[in-house]
């Protein structure tokens, strides 16, 4: 079964073929993950199948002041995403076409929650694709249910004593 997946403005065959044999596609998901959620976890479950390897890049983000520590943040993903065979974690310091790169992905996979989150993907795609045109951006959106979840809101509801048990998994 071929599963296709819309990029900007056009269709890739995922299982692609390279001189007759199967290309790897390997798909990088980057963020912060402080800290990890339901959206995140949804959009990881669905990935999975439609890439030989997906890797989580989280990114080290010092000017966001992380709640955890990379190595915490790092750990909790793992454990999370423990069940996904062909799910990899990392965190990284570097640019995300760096990390990717390093990784041999071809694909940087992102999320989008909104409309207004298109914007700021879009660019963020097209500087992607000015700077390295064999990595491409593909878009998944969470399921409905996920669809307002953020781990900053997370991170504001629990500074404040409130109750975030349904947006990250129980790790967490």
């Amino acid at each position: 079964m071929l599963v296709y997946v819309f990029i900007l403005s056009k269709v890739i065959d995922v299982y692609t073929k390279n001189n007759g044999a199967a290309m790897k596609n390997i798909a990088v998901y980057a963020g912060t993950f402080d800290p990890i959620t339901y959206g995140h976890v949804d959009l990881i479950e669905r990935a999975a199948p439609l890439f030989s390897e997906v890797i989580v890049g989280i990114a080290a983000s010092h000017s966001k002041k992380p709640l955890f520590t990379l190595d915490e943040r790092v750990a909790l993903t793992k454990q999370v995403l423990a069940q996904f065979p062909n799910v990899k974690v990392f965190g990284f310091h570097s640019l995300l076409l760096d990390f990717a790169r390093e990784h041999g992905a071809n694909v940087i996979l992102r999320g989008l929650r909104a409309v207004a989150d298109f914007d700021y993907e879009f660019q963020l795609a097209s500087m992607n694709r000015f700077m390295n045109p064999k990595i491409e951006s593909m878009f998944l959106m969470p399921a409905e249910k996920y669809m307002y979840i953020s781990s900053s809101l997370v991170r504001e509801i629990a500074a404040l004593n409130g109750d975030f048990s349904g947006f990250v998994p129980d790790l967490v």
